[in-house]
């Protein structure tokens, strides 16, 4: 019989979570962010995610850019299953799940002739050789001249003190019996006992020892689909853009903006060992080396077009830009690579309060003197980090936000919904930045309230603990569980009011708020 998981971990599903990077908007940014004129303001415009898993992030795209055609494909059933039962709930009509492999995925009828965009989020590193040459193969095939391809992968060399002990976790789970959460812990056990009688590759090396100490917070869906794999491959990255070259694919930039501002990455002797390099992918190489990268997120296109240097300051102008979480009247700081990323508050605060009132484009900003720097160069590095950081959003134009607030709050209810019995579902839709923002169980309950004429944070709390109380769900405070339902409420009823001063004004600017 053929093994249809072909080495992949199929025995437990994947997490149900949302990875912003794979949002037109975000791509969009990026390549603008390299000098690059994107391609994806138009209309009519087609989408394909290589291994959605639960295809969360695929239907909150789908919810938020009802002007794209979305495809997305998993070899799991169960995967695409769950996908399309989220996708009917919410009415959603843009979006079709494939269940396929990359060997046949092209052979797909229903598919569209060519897509503008095609992501994949680390399935790079997690399938064998021969199922990255259909990936390539279906791009080659795919991909419209000038679109752009998202890829993730594990690198080189972050990666490298840490094989060892992922071959071990590997070999040991294998031997052990039981259920695939039993046989984790049991090699994470195993793991923890090398290290407490003083194994040297323990000893000598604080990443692993770290690395170890991390994975005991980690979900065992994520520990048994990034580390179980049969095939699990951290690359260097020019190894992933000369595999990728045969598709016609050229390299543009990183997907996370702080990476496009050397100064608080690098130290100014790293930043010329880069600058005397010329070739662009041995100088991402070099880069890899002295960061000790981990993990990429890159975005590349099938034939670069350039804006002009006019053209690059129009688009900027016309960014449409939000505010995406919280903001308090203490200084803002931000940790990147180096540590605390030098930002004056007297620059950043005018722009952040001027975004207080909803989302305005870079050139509403500036005609509002919100810009106290002193050039557009310390403009587009402010913005590049503000971005970087997530403590703004990009946005979608105002256009067609009527028909992306109804897509939205379809499946935004939904979600919110499903939080009566589960906190699976983490993320909600926006129909202002095109992607999907953080919403926890217990928000989405204190939103479902609010829908349902709750006026007040009191009363969504106590609407949220009459749906956990009977299923013995209790809240923690301070690492401690609360066992009496008067603590639980009172402890809803703090969070409900913070929700309402600080998350609420930040979700109805994103226009979450149903």
């Amino acid at each position: 019989m053929t093994d249809w998981t072909a080495g992949y971990m199929a025995d437990v599903d994947y997490i149900h979570d949302f990875y912003k990077e794979l949002a037109p908007s975000q791509l969009a940014i990026g390549a603008l962010s390299a000098g690059q004129n994107h391609g994806l303001s138009g209309e009519n415009l087609t989408y394909c995610e290589l291994g959605c898993g639960q295809g969360v992030t695929t239907n909150l795209l789908a919810a938020a850019n009802p002007h794209i055609d979305f495809h997305a494909m998993d070899f799991n059933p169960s995967h695409i299953a769950g996908a399309e039962a989220l996708a009917a709930e919410a009415g959603l009509k843009n979006v079709s799940f494939y269940e396929h492999s990359f060997e046949t995925f092209d052979d797909e009828p229903d598919l569209p002739r060519a897509f503008d965009v095609i992501v994949m989020h680390g399935i790079f590193s997690w399938v064998s050789p021969e199922n990255r040459d259909y990936v390539v193969q279906f791009i080659a095939k795919r991909l419209k001249p000038g679109g752009l391809v998202y890829v993730s992968h594990n690198t080189l060399p972050g990666w490298s003190s840490i094989l060892p002990l992922r071959r071990l976790l590997c070999d040991r789970a294998a031997l052990e019996s039981g259920n695939p959460r039993e046989r984790i812990n049991n090699a994470l056990a195993f793991a923890h006992k090398l290290e407490a009688v003083q194994a040297g590759y323990f000893t000598g090396s604080r990443s692993v020892r770290k690395r170890l100490k991390q994975m005991g917070s980690m979900s065992h869906r994520y520990l048994a689909h990034e580390f179980m794999n049969e095939h699990w491959t951290p690359f260097n990255v020019e190894e992933v853009a000369a595999e990728l070259g045969q598709a016609k694919l050229k390299y543009v930039a990183a997907c996370h903006l702080m990476d496009h501002v050397d100064d608080i990455c690098l130290t100014p002797e790293q930043s010329q060992v880069l600058e005397d390099e010329r070739d662009p992918m041995r100088r991402q190489g070099l880069r890899d080396l002295i960061l000790s990268e981990q993990f990429r997120c890159d975005i590349y296109r099938k034939g670069d077009v350039f804006h002009t240097e006019r053209s690059a300051v129009g688009a900027w102008f016309d960014t449409r830009i939000a505010l995406a979480r919280p903001i308090s009247e203490d200084p803002l700081t931000l940790m990147w690579r180096m540590g605390v990323v030098e930002l004056e508050d007297a620059h950043i605060r005018p722009v952040l309060n001027a975004l207080r009132d909803g989302p305005k484009t870079v050139k509403q900003l500036l005609s509002e003197g919100a810009f106290v720097v002193d050039s557009w160069g310390d403009i587009v590095r402010m913005l590049r980090i503000l971005l970087g950081d997530g403590v703004l959003a990009p946005c979608l134009p105002e256009a067609g936000e009527a028909e992306r607030v109804t897509q939205c709050t379809a499946l935004n209810k939904v979600i919110c919904k499903h939080a009566e019995d589960s906190e699976t579902l983490r993320f909600l839709a926006s129909p202002v930045t095109g992607s999907g923002h953080e919403v926890d169980r217990f928000e989405q309950l204190f939103l479902l309230a609010r829908s349902e004429g709750h006026e007040t944070p009191d009363s969504w709390a106590q609407l949220a603990w009459t749906i956990l109380a009977p299923q013995g769900q209790r809240l923690l405070k301070e690492g401690e569980i609360l066992e009496k339902d008067e603590d639980n409420i009172a402890e809803l009823q703090y969070r409900a009011e913070r929700f309402a001063t600080q998350k609420l004004p930040v979700l109805q600017g994103l226009g979450i708020l149903f």
